[in-house]
């Protein structure tokens, strides 16, 4: 099957496994490129397949040496469609991490789903007796909550409408979008999709079922940015279900003695979430023009990366929130001074002066396994690849 990228709004409908292979195969040359840290662990990473969870996994796997157990869910393919990237990408993670003797397995249901931590907890209990890390990476658009009713999330504001600058990528244009305030079932549904519930529910039951170590680390995934996005991010829906997932980590470390968990503030980059949120792709791509001349951008992989390394030692560095700050670079007093300038001159006439559009638009591509200049597209694949340990084949 020839494939080619097909997008449609935000989204990509459909993935190269050639590709996918040398995502993953460059994230772990660059993980394998720096000192190794001697601190090998059993890691759970809930949301496993894309973005940050799939890079923090590659970074505990090669960089520490930890057993991986992901949990995602994605597609496989079928017919005429190729499986989803995030497939892909575990698929080749396995197997690089196989070659290296590391242990690496993947549940693929539904994280929101008791019956899902069953079977982590049963696998842990078998395979790995007790894990000390926990990353969440976990983005939804809905939930399946216990009692069978389904609640979606949303992108919108909270107290007014909010008028601003977006993108349209395809076009190259510049608009005004003007974006509704969330009714308050619509905030309340989105914090119950992308808040902090599900984390506890996750550490309650991996806890009961004794299969944590004395000082496990439990991390999640959040973001602020600067004042231009706060109306749609920090105070819109998504905001504040960030802000119950902060709530909920600071529950757990009152609640258990042997758990430690942070939330870590990480940098704006193009992700299959974040392509999705109106302003944040116009944002991003003057951001990436400017950080790449300071010399500060950064990818998933590099973020993971200094995550390890530099923020979680033995007495993280914290803000007056108790976050890890891996938005550091990106939140430099230079950094958003220079944003912000080019925001209020940005329009269409003179968006590529301001803006990285193809820095942008080759990291969303290179999400599916598109654009990558040593894969040939226009050469027949096999679509049908297998997940090793789904397969029993470990």
């Amino acid at each position: 099957m020839i494939v080619k990228p097909k997008i449609r709004d935000f989204i990509c409908t459909t993935a190269h496994p050639k590709g996918a292979f040398e995502n993953v195969k460059r994230q772990i040359e660059y993980i394998k490129s720096k000192e190794k840290i001697n601190e090998s662990e059993n890691a759970l990473i809930i949301g496993c397949s894309t973005g940050y969870g799939l890079s923090s996994r590659i970074a505990a796997a090669f960089l520490k040496g930890c057993n991986t157990l992901g949990v995602m869910y994605e597609k496989e393919a079928k017919n005429k469609r190729t499986a989803t990237a995030g497939w892909y990408n575990t698929a080749f993670f396995e197997e690089f991490a196989l070659k290296e003797g590391l242990y690496a397995k993947t549940i693929n249901a539904d994280a929101f789903s008791e019956e899902t931590m069953e079977k982590v907890i049963k696998i842990i209990k078998k395979d790995l007796n007790k894990i000390s890390l926990i990353i969440y990476s976990l983005a939804a658009p809905r939930r399946t909550m216990p009692d069978g009713t389904i609640v979606s999330s949303v992108l919108k504001t909270t107290n007014e409408e909010f008028k601003s600058k977006s993108l349209n990528l395809e076009t190259k244009e510049v608009f005004e979008v003007l974006i509704p305030p969330a009714t308050e079932e619509e905030t309340k549904n989105t914090i119950k999709v992308m808040g902090g519930d599900n984390l506890k529910r996750w550490i309650e039951k991996l806890n009961d079922a004794d299969v944590l170590e004395k000082n496990t680390k439990v991390i999640s995934f959040s973001y602020e940015g600067p004042d231009l996005t706060h109306k749609i991010y920090k105070d819109g829906t998504i905001g504040k279900a960030k802000q119950n997932l902060l709530e909920a980590t600071n529950e757990i470390n009152k609640k258990y003695e042997n758990i430690k968990a942070y939330v870590s503030l990480n940098k704006a980059l193009v992700t299959q979430s974040s392509a999705a949120i109106p302003v944040v792709p116009l944002y991003l791509t003057i951001l990436y023009k400017i950080m790449k001349e300071q010399n500060l951008h950064e990818g998933c992989i590099e973020q993971a990366y200094r995550l390890f390394k530099e923020k979680l030692t033995k007495n993280p560095k914290l803000d007056e929130k108790n976050r890890i700050r891996l938005d550091d670079y990106e939140m430099l007093p230079s950094v958003q001074q220079e944003v912000k300038k080019a925001w209020e001159k940005v329009n269409t006439t003179n968006l590529e002066d301001f803006a990285d559009l193809e820095g942008y638009k080759k990291d969303f591509l290179n999400m599916f396994g598109f654009s990558f200049e040593n894969v040939n597209y226009d050469e027949d694949v096999d679509v049908n690849i297998k997940i090793k340990s789904l397969s029993n084949e470990i």
